[in-house]
């Protein structure tokens, strides 16, 4: 029988590390021992603790980070270093333009990038957000996006809801194990210091404390658009991102980003960002695919080609 002392000790672990603590008994010898799950860090701060109740030491009891702090410091970062990431890839900005767009993300609560695919927009986000992070200016990341059916009807996708919306987050994480890989994104999600949801999901909530970043908000509705900007509470910042030449909404007047510049453009705290076909940083081609559409779009006669 495990003690009231016992009980209170093993609560304390599991609210105070963050980790899952079983009691597991061996039933030749009537050994018991402890078994820890989560991610390694917590598990390693816990087994510290109580190696020091074992040793009959004051035990240190600071909360974990919710990031490996074991890593090189944010201020032993080059100046031009936006993030490291776990691959020793210094991240860093290739253009004046987005050069322009960390810099408003230093000095901004709520940055609007609008530019064409490509240009670092999203990526750069998330890695100014993990530099937030690691530097614990925010305690957690929430990243976001309209599930917008292009082309496909969701509900004629194989699978439970989970797996027909996955596909259209699959571009946030790609951007994460790029930066921080799979493994660390794992053990981040489970302490929830990573959240990778669904616009639809951002109703009623209040997010403090946090680096915000919506993609694709081309594709937010002007409604959906007033409803994830004002989830923002006290200390986080929010980051939208777009193109607002690939809407893939019905009625594109509808465009929540379109219009955005019309109805903030003029807020103290709000910043804008405009990137162009010169700040794509993917195949070079890219960039002349993006012109082309471009001009191809803007003659009046769409129906004749030339």
């Amino acid at each position: 029988m495990i003690s009231d002392a016992s009980t209170a000790n093993l609560k304390h672990l599991e609210s105070h590390f963050k980790v899952h603590v079983f009691v597991k008994r061996d039933h030749g010898s009537g050994t018991i021992s402890l078994v820890l799950r989560g991610p390694k860090k917590r598990i390693d701060h816990a087994i510290d603790y109580i190696a020091q109740i074992e040793r009959g030491q004051p035990q240190e009891t600071s909360t974990p980070t919710n990031y490996d702090s074991g890593d090189e410091a944010v201020g032993a970062w080059s100046p031009d270093t936006v993030y490291m990431a776990f691959n020793g890839r210094s991240i860093v900005c290739k253009t004046e333009n987005q050069k322009l767009y960390i810099n408003a993300m230093k000095q901004h609560d709520l940055v609007i990038g609008i530019g064409p695919a490509g240009t670092g927009k999203t990526y750069l986000a998330v890695a100014y957000a993990l530099r937030c992070l690691k530097a614990r200016q925010v305690s957690r990341i929430v990243l976001t996006r309209p599930v917008v059916e292009a082309g496909e009807k969701l509900g004629f996708l194989p699978g439970d809801l989970y797996e027909k919306v996955y596909p259209y987050l699959k571009p946030l994480f790609d951007s994460f194990y790029a930066l921080i890989g799979p493994e660390k994104l794992k053990a981040l999600q489970v302490t929830e210091a990573i959240e990778i949801v669904p616009l639809a999901y951002m109703r009623g909530r209040t997010l403090e404390d946090a680096f915000i970043i919506l993609d694709e908000a081309q594709n937010a509705t002007q409604n959906q658009m007033k409803m994830f900007l004002t989830r923002m509470g006290r200390n986080s910042k929010i980051v939208v991102t777009g193109d607002i030449t690939q809407i893939d909404l019905d009625n594109k007047k509808l465009s929540g980003l379109e219009i955005s510049e019309h109805i903030l453009g003029k807020l103290n705290g709000v910043a804008f960002v405009r990137l162009t076909e010169e700040d794509v940083v993917r195949h070079s081609l890219v960039k002349y695919v993006i012109k082309a559409y471009a001009d191809w779009e803007s003659r009046e006669d769409t129906g004749r080609l030339r």
